[in-house]
């Protein structure tokens, strides 16, 4: 094993870093604006949270961080809200969100660390943005790697596709191949978890708790079938919006999880009925903000909040369901050290010098 540590820069509550110390690495700190990631940032992981502005991060504290010898990583997941489909709607490019990439950036000149990832949308790849964050890692002498990764491969019990980059000052780098048989379910992932009512908490779990259905909602859950919609509803139940031409074209509202096949894609909006097929396969309510971590590939005692303190939906939802997987983080990681064997720490070293010190392209 290479002494590696890394520093996780939008960290939110740790999905990347806890991935990425399950496989051997050293994550010394994260970096992320909210401050309610504090908590699930540093009770689960061995790392300190340090709340700031990316922008205003300097090299100069991460190279801190980072102290001295061993390969250094720097890890980035800026927020993908301004890259997905989704958001293309809107006017995202006035959004300050849009230019993290290129703090980003800033960062990686200034610190030159060996190794580089991140991971986002897709669709990120169709941004100039994102064309000029990979063009200015290949100028500075990295082997770049782009792929779009299918996180079912790999184990996560969710449809859902990331792009994965990968940079290296050494050589050529790849993400780990997949190799798993058969796709995780949501019975594989939370089959054995209490049942709930919708509106109650597990006593034992605050986390596992679900929100409250109206009565109408109690019935349309009730006419719902797994994997269906609200198409599958009594005409009355049917609401208005939907009945219209513009509604019909959303069919994935208001509907169950199939038991036997892996959830559909997450959102921050996970915990409600109406928000997606987030329905639970056969208990009447919506799944649990646990029973989503858990999907999120989360250890079911993955702590979220401090021991007493309330339980919020919005706030929870929204840092899960934009957390990184603890599965993706486990494919980064397992790519890195992969990666890492391949070289002596001689060569490493050699090669390191010779970037540093005389600046020397590679050329894949």
């Amino acid at each position: 094993m290479k002494d590696v540590t890394c520093i996780d820069l939008f960290c939110g509550a740790g999905g990347l870093t806890h991935g990425l110390q399950k496989e051997g690495i050293n994550v010394a700190a994260g970096v992320d604006i909210e401050e309610s990631c504090r908590h699930p940032f540093e009770f689960n992981n061995d790392a300190i949270f340090i709340k700031e502005d990316i922008s205003k991060v300097s090299g100069a504290r991460l190279d801190e961080l980072f102290g001295n010898g061993g390969v250094k990583v720097l890890a980035g997941c800026a927020p993908c809200q301004p890259f997905s489909t989704y958001s293309q709607r809107y006017d995202v490019l006035s959004s300050p969100r849009w230019g993290l990439l290129y703090q980003f950036d800033r960062l990686v000149k200034e610190t030159r660390p060996d190794i580089v990832t991140m991971e986002n949308v897709p669709t990120v790849a169709k941004h100039a943005v994102f064309d000029d964050f990979s063009a200015s890692l290949e100028s500075q002498g990295y082997f770049v790697h782009r792929e779009v990764i299918d996180c079912i491969k790999y184990g996560l019990p969710q449809t859902r596709r990331r792009m994965v980059l990968l940079a290296s000052k050494f050589g050529p780098i790849r993400t780990a191949a997949p190799d798993l048989e058969h796709a995780r379910s949501v019975r594989d992932a939370i089959g054995d978890l209490p049942p709930i009512s919708h509106g109650e908490s597990y006593a034992a779990d605050p986390l596992h708790t679900a929100s409250r259905l109206s009565p109408l909602n109690v019935e349309r859950i009730r006419a719902s079938k797994p994997g269906g919609s609200w198409r599958d509803w009594p005409e009355h139940l049917v609401a208005a919006c939907h009945k219209k031409d513009s509604g019909k074209t959303y069919p994935g509202v208001y509907g169950r999880m199939e038991w036997d096949n892996p959830a559909p894609t997450l959102t921050t909006q996970y915990y409600g009925f109406g928000n997606g097929r987030f329905g639970h396969p056969d208990q009447d309510r919506a799944i649990s903000l646990r029973e989503g971590a858990i999907l999120q590939g989360f250890p079911t005692t993955y702590s979220f909040v401090p021991e007493g303190e309330l339980i919020h939906f919005k706030s929870l939802g929204r840092m899960i369901g934009n957390a990184v997987p603890v599965t993706l983080g486990e494919v980064i990681g397992r790519s890195i050290i992969a990666h890492l064997q391949k070289f002596s720490d001689a060569d490493l070293n050699s090669e390191r010098q010779s970037i540093n010190g005389e600046c020397k392209p590679l050329v894949a």
